[in-house]
């Protein structure tokens, strides 16, 4: 939820993959970022594994794709998913990859 927050605190589109629902996704993201955990979040053509909402957003800033904002995220960006989320989760078709 912490990577979706920050997409959406800085307007940003983003694709949701699937991975719990889909194996050949999961199998993607597993050879693209070379780990088997998520979130992972590829931007132009970087994976960041295994990342937290904060940790995508300071990569972001750090490499000049957004500016600095003091609006709030709408959800925490630095802790995981509970186990309730992840379960919410395996009945929706789209997840982050």
């Amino acid at each position: 939820m912490g990577v979706r927050a920050i997409m959406k605190k800085y307007n940003l589109e983003y694709e949701d993959r699937d991975i719990i629902n889909n194996p050949d996704i999961y199998a993607e993201m597993v050879e693209k970022s070379g780990q088997p955990l998520s979130p992972c979040v590829e931007i132009d053509g970087h994976m960041l594994a295994d990342v937290s909402g904060e940790e995508v957003e300071n990569w972001m800033l750090s490499n000049g794709l957004i500016e600095s904002s003091s609006k709030e995220a709408d959800a925490p960006t630095n802790a995981p998913c509970t186990d309730e989320e992840h379960e919410a989760m395996r009945s929706k078709t789209i997840r982050f990859f």
